[in-house]
């Protein structure tokens, strides 16, 4: 069916509830509209659904997650996995804990037993929950840090992680298969109770999950003699942070601990920030004005679902509040578990540190320095939390840390998910530990740049919305596909990487190699001066995405030339 004919199917069908068919008929004679709602299913990409909440199949609803599911509950059929059960989360955003509930009673209707929470959680708390609770598989219901309109739906496997290579292709098969609305199942949820297959994961669960988080401290006697002394200002961002964060950080001993009143309680409209996302300067507008008040030493922000973190520290000379960086916190936090894993006997011989193809290089140095392995891999932390499955079956490498440069880590192996509660617990012990020392975080930065270099990173985010903004995308990345550049900025390009190929190439001898990695639609340009380039489409919203990064001889230095390749590669896709 053409869009308008899958419209009048969706208003007529006896299918469709009648507050999705008054929603549909609300929009008679807005062709625009109608065509963006209908003219595709909503993308099953490789780690789920994300959208905007509306009626349609190109929207997040009851109907395209229940459809989804009954691809997934096909697909853990055919595994075998049914007697495993799934485990399933949801955030504060809109409609979550119904998404949620419609897709335990799809996996009931299948015979799979849906383990559920029974109120809002992080994200990593479903990858530890799929691990303590022995399932084949997990849902999470979030659009993690998008606009309030967005919801998403999530899919792990056993191991915790996100789905990946070969799952990721073999589920988005299976859910591909499912064309006709018939073929989905549900059942009504006392029925579903009655017969085993809904459960509500008890409160035993939030405290294993407490207790492993804690074993991650290292200098526990240092947080205990600093208690007193370091002031944290935290804020939710009206999502699932308030109580994990709190609880941890209280049961650990720290005593100053303001949490943004405005921004405590979970709401999915996000009434205080335009957009929920601790990358954004804006959502710590109120988080800043209660650090002035009290004299914070550090500041602290959670993206709705929890699973990245935002930072900003005093800088002793000037007084004021420095914004860091994903990466910059990343690596202050990765610095922090070498230095004192070393100073207490408990670093590894064998010990790994795992990061992203976009993340910042300053991790080369200091792994070269405590002589541990840095392993990249490609975009998404999925493909970060599949390295420590494969450290455990090959038996190589002792897990370390994982950092994406998307305000994203992982301290330790409890979860396969970046967790921001524990990236949290870990700063806060960092921060009392240089405050002992007379230090901040922000000291302790321009200390780790003058050491290894002053390394800069930059994203520059493109969105073309709709179906032609969906066709220019692609025509952006074939274009630069058949044609790299040879240079940004004045910066040569030494290497071209296309992931989606499988190329490496060599620009100065024309040699061609494997690129290593899985195949993605990711072109990436190595260039002189330790700079680099990278053209990623996002795989879950209607975005083209530029990561780069340089290496300037002070901070200033790093920003003047992270602003001209950032200018010379919008010029490079005619943007």
């Amino acid at each position: 069916m053409n869009y308008k004919e899958q419209y009048n199917f969706w208003c007529t069908a006896p299918y469709f509830d009648e507050n999705t068919k008054a929603e549909l008929r609300r929009l008679s004679g807005d062709e625009k509209e109608i065509e963006d709602r209908f003219y595709r299913d909503l993308s099953f990409g490789t780690g789920g659904l994300r959208g905007v909440i509306g009626a349609g199949t190109n929207r997040m609803n009851l109907y395209t997650v229940r459809k989804a599911t009954q691809g997934l509950a096909n697909y853990i059929i055919s595994e075998g996995g049914q007697e495993k059960g799934v485990a399933i989360a949801f955030d504060s955003r809109r409609m979550s804990p119904e998404f949620a509930e419609e897709a335990a009673l799809c996996l009931a209707a299948n015979g799979i037993k849906a383990y559920i929470f029974a109120s809002l959680r992080p994200t990593p708390m479903l990858s530890f929950a799929v691990r303590e609770l022995g399932c084949i598989a997990g849902i999470v219901i979030t659009a993690s840090h998008n606009p309030p309109e967005y919801n998403g739906y999530k899919v792990y496997w056993e191991d915790g992680a996100q789905i990946t290579w070969p799952k990721d292709k073999e589920i988005i098969a299976e859910v591909n298969k499912v064309t006709d609305y018939a073929m989905v199942k549900t059942m009504p949820k006392a029925d579903a109770e009655a017969a085993g297959l809904y459960q509500v994961i008890g409160s035993a669960l939030d405290d294993r999950y407490m207790e492993e988080l804690k074993k991650l401290t290292i200098h526990p006697k240092v947080i205990r003699e600093m208690a007193k002394d370091i002031k944290i200002v935290y804020t939710p961002l009206h999502g699932t942070g308030n109580l994990p964060v709190r609880r941890v950080l209280r049961e650990l001993g720290f005593q100053n601990v303001y949490v943004v009143p405005e921004q405590e309680q979970p709401d999915g409209d996000f009434p205080t920030v335009s957009y929920p996302n601790p990358e954004d300067p804006r959502a710590f507008t109120l988080a800043l004005r209660l650090a002035e008040s009290v004299d914070a030493d550090i500041v602290l922000a959670t993206d709705p679902d929890a699973d990245r973190l935002g930072v900003y520290a005093k800088d002793t000379k000037s007084g004021n509040y420095m914004p860091f960086t994903g990466n910059m916190s990343g690596m202050i936090l990765a610095q922090y578990i070498l230095e004192c894993r070393k100073e207490t006997g408990t670093l590894p011989e064998n010990g790994a540190l795992v990061k992203t193809i976009v993340t910042t290089d300053m991790l080369n140095p200091l792994t070269e320095k405590y002589q541990v392995k840095l392993i990249e891999v490609l975009t998404g932390f999925k493909y970060i939390g599949e390295q420590i499955k494969f450290f455990e079956q090959q038996h190589t490498y002792r897990y370390l840390f994982g950092m994406e440069e998307s305000y994203g880590c992982l301290p330790g192996t409890y979860a396969r998910d970046k967790d921001a509660v524990s990236a949290v617990m870990v700063l806060c012990e960092a921060a009392a530990y240089y405050k002992k020392q007379g230090k901040t975080l922000w000291d302790r930065m321009t200390e780790l740049y003058e050491e290894f270099g002053y390394f800069r990173e930059g994203l520059e985010t493109v969105t073309l919305k709709g179906l032609e903004g969906g066709q220019k995308i692609q025509q952006l990345m074939e274009q630069m596909r058949k044609h790299p550049a040879e240079e940004f900025a004045g910066l040569h390009v030494l290497e071209f990487r296309d992931y989606e190929r499988n190329i490496s190439k060599n620009m100065l001898t024309s040699e061609e190699s494997g690129t290593g990695l899985p195949k993605s639609n990711v072109l990436y340009f190595r260039l002189e001066n330790q700079s680099w380039c990278c053209a990623r489409p996002s795989g879950t919203e209607p975005k083209i995405k530029f990561y780069m990064g340089v290496k300037g001889k002070s901070l200033s230095d790093s920003s003047e030339k992270l602003e001209a390749l950032r200018k010379a590669v919008l010029a490079y896709a005619g943007l």
